[in-house]
């Protein structure tokens, strides 16, 4: 039997942005902060407004509040309301996945993102798009260089439009300065090598970079997180791709997670459309920053508040009072089980992500 050999991802044949039809556009998405916000269920007015008021406190004893949110609320264009939560100070982290900074870099470089999935794996064009993979990795290069993490690189590349890129012979000299750190000039030393990169000053124009939520956290100076999977998204289907990059990246980024969970007693938490990300990521941080407090002689986080928001029905079953038995259907909701056993009040809103920013928003911003 012959061995399964490893696909030659440096073979890909790779298309320019332009080439592809995309489905949503950032000039059509975004919603004004100042517009009127689209109705919610009647039962939800209350429970926005009590998550406003557990934001306000928070903020008074300097607790964090945390948005985790996927991809979409980003594509149902919520930008601008997130900056204005930002530049109120009501939002002290932000933490999405990888597609969260994919559409995100390509609203704010191309003015538009998304794409036909079941089309283009059947052509073998899924994701196979040069300016995404190439910029985001050579966004996240440049920011390792810096001490930057995933979201906080990619966040100052829109800001910055671009990136400045050592020569070979200044990489080399890192390299032998440090060698038990040599990793991050190395992978930019093999990028310019096999040709994805070039030194010097790299201008990428973000014409639509009030489209990106990671610019605009850069911006407001708020930390904002990347919790990717190596392999789960277009950026692997391209012959940069480096699997070291992104998940140093990561890790730097769920080490900045843990700080700010450090600092969650008597805050809030809010994940927006994470069903998968946000709640594994949470459970782990908040295991290690509980240990970490144990071994210091301190209690354990308490008195923060947990609000999830998505569109699928939370099976019938009041999370205010705990997970239900393994018998019941919602025991296997995991965007509910999970964040109802961390060790607070958790409280599920089944509403549209937009919407119930928007209404935050106005609740605080007003």
């Amino acid at each position: 039997m012959n061995p399964v050999q490893p696909l030659d991802l440096s073979q890909l044949r790779v298309l320019p942005l332009a080439e592809r039809r995309s489905l949503t556009r950032a000039d059509d998405i975004l919603i004004s902060p100042d517009a009127a916000p689209a109705p919610l269920p009647e039962n939800l007015a209350a429970p926005v407004r009590d998550c406003a008021s557990k934001m306000r406190a928070a903020r008074d004893r300097d607790a964090s509040v945390m948005l985790i949110y996927g991809a979409h609320l980003l594509r149902n264009g919520a930008t601008l309301l997130l900056d204005r939560l930002m530049e109120r100070g009501w939002l002290t982290h932000l933490a999405t996945n990888g597609a969260g900074t994919i559409h995100d870099w390509e609203y704010a470089w191309f003015g538009a993102s998304t794409e036909s999935v079941e089309m283009n794996v059947a052509s073998g064009t899924f994701g196979t798009w040069h300016e995404t993979a190439t910029n985001i990795h050579l966004a996240l290069m440049t920011g390792a260089l810096d001490g930057l993490g995933y979201g906080r690189a990619l966040g100052r590349f829109i800001a910055e439009d671009g990136a400045d890129v050592p020569d070979a012979d200044g990489l080399e000299a890192m390299i032998r300065a440090e060698p038990a750190l040599a990793g991050p000039p190395a992978e930019m030393l093999r990028a310019i090598r096999d040709g994805h990169v070039q030194p010097g000053r790299v201008r990428v124009e973000h014409r639509w970079k009030h489209a990106s939520i990671l610019a605009s956290a850069w911006k407001r100076g708020v930390p904002l997180t990347v919790h990717p999977g190596i392999g789960y998204d277009i950026i692997s289907n391209h012959p940069i791709f480096n699997g070291a990059v992104i998940g140093r990246a990561a890790e730097w980024d769920f080490k900045l997670f843990g700080g700010s969970v450090a600092a969650l007693d008597g805050g809030v938490v809010m994940s927006v459309g994470s069903a998968i990300m946000g709640p594994q990521v949470f459970e782990k941080t908040l295991s290690c920053v509980n240990n970490l407090r144990l071994q210091g002689g301190r209690g354990t986080i308490a008195g923060h508040t947990i609000y999830v928001v998505d569109l699928q029905d939370g099976g019938g079953w009041d999370w205010t009072q705990g997970e239900p038995p393994k018998t019941n259907a919602a025991y296997y909701l995991r965007f509910c089980k999970s964040f109802s056993r961390m060790g607070a009040s958790m409280h599920y809103l089944q509403c549209d992500n937009a919407a119930f920013v928007h209404h935050l928003c106005r609740e605080l911003c007003a």
